[in-house]
């Protein structure tokens, strides 16, 4: 009887460290969990962004700090599964709009910044809101800038890996 007692704590302390840390194989991410994940990002066939050699990601969910498509995935996953998933514009950083580009006169910058193709800028719109922008080109009299994010408008295939779920309050 006595071993059968101390069997018994041991898989019921074991169940309750499973379900208090949700590390059971069926569990899946929920609002409010935090997931750590390993991903591989290509865009038309290159890679562009990889957690490979890196911890892996971390992430809150429901908390916006993903793009939307990524977070849906990653919800959808059980910890130690791999998934390949596509994801168009609108599930990503969203159609390129040709508003948030402009030429602009090179007398505007500040004259302690030199512009070259690349750098960012941050730019008060005409609403007083501020949105960080990338020079485009640059010639002796003009610059044009565009504030669309540099995967707006592209088509992104992940591979994600779901490494840990963190169980949120």
């Amino acid at each position: 009887m006595k071993n059968r007692w101390g069997l018994f704590v041991a898989v019921s302390s074991l169940l309750i460290a499973v379900v208090l840390n949700g590390c059971s194989g069926n569990a899946k991410p929920r609002t409010g969990d935090t997931v750590k994940v390993e991903y591989t990002l290509t865009v038309d066939g290159v890679v562009f962004d990889t957690s490979e050699g890196e911890e892996p990601l971390e992430f809150e969910i429901g908390a916006e700090q993903m793009i939307p498509g990524f977070e849906k995935a990653v919800k959808g996953m059980k910890v130690g599964e791999t998934k390949q998933v596509t994801l168009k514009p609108e599930d990503a950083y969203g159609e390129r709009n040709e508003n948030l580009t402009a030429v602009i006169d090179r007398s505007e910058l500040p004259a302690e910044i030199v512009p070259e193709v690349g750098l960012h800028l941050q730019a008060q719109s005409d609403d007083g809101s501020i949105r960080v922008v990338t020079i485009t080109a640059v010639t002796d009299t003009t610059i044009a800038i565009d504030g669309n994010h540099p995967l707006a408008g592209k088509t992104l295939t992940f591979e994600i890996k779901l490494v840990e779920i963190v169980r949120g309050k």
